[in-house]
């Protein structure tokens, strides 16, 4: 376990109708317990398959593994303008009405990130996560926006960090995934590259998918925030399981992708 994702925020969650501020989100600091043990336990449990098995890949899945692990290798650098740009970019999304006052504001604790500056959550992503977020609020802003704002279902009073949760779903994709292997160790991972030989976008589009899966998962469990390694057990659980059925040809195909609204 490396040092991505040291620590969490709760937020409660603001009753309908009601204008979330900085100020008037209750906010409870936690342990590094909290995500640390979710991804100790959800992302980097590894069964003995993995270890004594390879999957031979086609030219064009080693290649598009060799893109997919430049993108993984890259930090979030708040020094690099695009970087700066893109997480403009993502509060423009996700708070069009709202004027940002700074990278490095009080505001980003509406989205759910741990404090002022969302770079320092970033470690437990890199940029890909950045771009995971991007491509969800662009592709699917009513999904997106459902999600940030806690706008469905019966939720618990402290809800899981936006933000926060966003980043550790890359970070579980890419271990349940396998992708810093030089070869897929597992049949999920080789799957996955199929997919991703058809499309250069497949992992963004099962960031998404993973996301709303997960708040489905949370709701259908009646979760809190102290249940979120529970959550992403069982979300990663039931990917694991679509992505391996039969007879997908596309991640479009997946039970979970209606899950999901444009």
């Amino acid at each position: 376990m490396d040092d991505r994702g040291s620590s969490f925020v709760a937020v409660r969650r603001i009753p309908q109708g009601e204008t979330c501020h900085p100020n008037s989100a209750e906010v409870v600091a936690g342990s590094a317990a909290w995500l640390g043990r979710g991804l100790s336990c959800v992302c980097v449990q590894r069964r003995d398959s993995d270890v004594s098995n390879t999957f031979d890949l086609t030219l064009a899945q080693e290649e598009c593994l060799q893109r997919i692990q430049r993108r993984i290798d890259v930090p979030y650098d708040s020094s690099i303008i695009e970087h700066q740009d893109a997480l403009r970019a993502l509060w423009n999304a996700a708070f069009p009405e709202e004027e940002l006052h700074g990278l490095i504001s009080e505001q980003w604790k509406e989205m759910g990130w741990q404090g002022k500056d969302p770079s320092t959550d970033f470690r437990g992503g890199g940029f890909i996560s950045l771009e995971n977020f991007l491509f969800f609020a662009r592709n699917f802003p009513k999904s997106f926006q459902v999600l940030l704002r806690k706008q469905e279902g019966d939720r618990s009073v402290w809800e899981y960090p936006f933000a926060v949760a966003g980043v550790n779903i890359t970070y579980m994709l890419i271990q349940m995934l396998d992708l810093e292997a030089v070869k897929p160790r597992n049949l999920v991972g080789a799957t996955f590259l199929k997919f991703l030989a058809e499309n250069g976008s497949a992992f963004d589009l099962l960031y998404c998918i993973t996301f709303k899966l997960m708040d489905h998962q949370w709701l259908t469990m009646r979760a809190s925030y102290m249940d979120f390694n529970a959550v992403m057990k069982e979300t990663r659980r039931q990917l694991e399981k679509e992505l391996l059925i039969e007879d997908i040809a596309r991640l479009e195909d997946l039970p979970s992708y209606k899950l999901l609204s444009r």
